[in-house]
């Protein structure tokens, strides 16, 4: 099942403005390698605007994308955690989370994609793509995991109920009982020892 693409942001907010001119310029390096597939090149680039301003969310959020699209999923979720930790913008959180889902939907980890999603979603409740992404998910799970057919489980119950309606015998019941099939054995033997001796109790060679 196809889920919505991951995204990638565009802008960056910075402190300083050579800072800023040089982390925007980066970003923007990053963003056009990202659109030609170099994601290698492109994760270079989100690195190195966060050595040179650690806080910079922009640069963290798309490096997480990049190391994504290289197979690296396990980085990437990692590196979206730390951000939604470190910050207070219910935009980026809501963008976060929607990438996440759709990095553990790849993964088929649909539980936690869909309580991501859910984040998404709290975060920002208008958002289409979530919205949509979560339904995907939940129906997938569901499909999975399908629930025990009915039938089975009415006879399942049926036995129960007849096993619970079952009288439960006691101890002197099943000593009779012990006694009976004794008894039953014990004229049996004496019955089948009387026809051996009629029979003169010899058995016959095989020629």
């Amino acid at each position: 099942m196809k889920y919505t693409c991951i995204i990638v942001s565009l802008l960056c907010c910075t402190a300083g403005y050579v800072n800023a001119q040089t982390a925007n310029s980066t970003i923007q390096r990053g963003n056009e390698l990202y659109k030609k597939q170099q994601y290698d090149q492109a994760e270079a680039a989100y690195r190195e605007v966060l050595t040179m301003e650690q806080g910079n969310t922009t640069a963290a959020f798309n490096r997480a994308n990049a190391l994504y699209r290289q197979a690296k999923p396990a980085e990437a979720i990692k590196l979206l955690d730390e951000l939604m930790l470190h910050t207070n913008d219910p935009a980026l959180k809501a963008k976060a989370y929607y990438n996440k889902g759709v990095m553990l939907s790849g993964q088929q980890k649909l539980e936690e994609s869909i309580e991501a999603y859910k984040n998404a979603l709290r975060q920002d409740p208008a958002d289409k793509e979530a919205r949509e992404n979560l339904q995907k998910a939940l129906l997938e799970l569901k499909k999975k995991n399908p629930p025990p057919p009915k039938e089975n489980k009415d006879k399942k119950q049926q036995q129960q109920k007849n096993q619970q309606q079952q009288p439960k015998m006691n101890q002197k019941e099943a000593e009779q009982r012990l006694k009976l099939l004794e008894q039953k054995e014990k004229e049996l033997q004496q019955r089948m020892q009387k026809e051996k001796a009629k029979t003169g109790g010899g058995q016959g060679k095989d020629w």
